[in-house]
């Protein structure tokens, strides 16, 4: 794991420890009410998930999408939008997370936020790795995405990865 958490952004630096706060069961718990509390995608993407890219890692159907100065936002301002199966809470939970900890940041912020995040928020004994596999996946896609939005406003080609 990483230990430049001194550049972790602040929301996600609060989930972090919000989380290590806690005992294993009680993350798991925490990570239930962050299931519960996933947005819902905005009207405008509501009934066009074929907008949403699939985050092939993860066993449950998880789609995501991000915008960069959309909706108002300043030019780099980042929004991510998530949808998973209420049936699968971790899964479900992860989405809900960084859809929360990413949404708002800058360009710079997204992308600086180390890939291994997920395994610092203490889930590595609670959940399967398959699942926290599925998690660094998910935030693997945001950031691609992320990096072809910023490289397309630019008038540039996004990098391969």
């Amino acid at each position: 794991m990483s230990d430049d958490t001194a550049a972790l952004p602040a929301t996600l630096a609060q989930i972090r420890d919000d989380f290590l706060e806690l005992g294993q069961q009680d993350r798991l718990q925490l990570l239930l009410e962050f299931s519960d509390e996933l947005p819902a995608l905005p009207e405008r993407l509501q009934g066009h998930e074929e907008e949403l890219e699939r985050v092939e890692e993860c066993q449950s159907p998880v789609f995501i999408t991000v915008t960069v100065g959309a909706d108002g936002d300043a030019p780099d301002v980042v929004r991510m939008h998530a949808t998973a199966p209420r049936e699968a809470p971790t899964t479900r939970g992860f989405a809900s997370i960084l859809a929360q900890g990413l949404s708002g940041l800058t360009v710079d912020e997204v992308l600086a936020v180390p890939a291994d995040y997920p395994l610092t928020i203490g889930l590595s004994k609670a959940v399967s790795p398959l699942r926290i596999r599925g998690m660094v996946g998910m935030l693997g896609r945001v950031q691609r995405q992320v990096r072809a939005l910023a490289a397309e406003r630019r008038g540039g080609t996004a990098p391969a990865d």
